[in-house]
């Protein structure tokens, strides 16, 4: 698979997956994780994952909120945490396929589309 920036893979839909779909080597993971700004590779190169810092708790949950709809449009879910009450990152991975697939670096570039209301110095 050839890495795709950002905007490519956000102007591509989540495919259903079950178990089917193409699993991501260590490398292409690595190669295609460069073009997300802020997300990296987690679990031994089967999840990525990025981390905000977001202005209040409410803050953190509006923008679940966002996330929830797209992953519910996209038929793509990621795992959401919330800690601190600020800080709030997101994992993605493919259940079906055991690690990563094109859909969670689809879903990942949309992801960055939406807005978040980061916390100021």
């Amino acid at each position: 698979m050839s890495a795709q920036t950002g905007e490519q893979l956000a102007r591509k839909r989540c495919v259903a997956c079950e178990g089917g779909t193409a699993k991501y080597t260590p490398q292409e993971a690595e190669e295609q994780v460069r073009h997300l700004a802020g997300w990296r590779l987690t679990h031994g190169g089967l999840r990525i994952r990025k981390d905000w810092t977001v202005r209040s708790f409410r803050a953190g949950i509006d923008f679940f909120d966002r996330v929830a709809q797209l992953a519910e449009a996209e038929g793509h879910h990621p795992d959401l945490h919330l800690e601190a009450y600020r800080n709030v990152w997101i994992e993605l991975w493919t259940h079906a396929v055991g690690g990563l697939s094109e859909n969670d670096f689809i879903l990942a570039a949309k992801i960055d589309q939406l807005p978040v209301a980061l916390k100021t110095t």
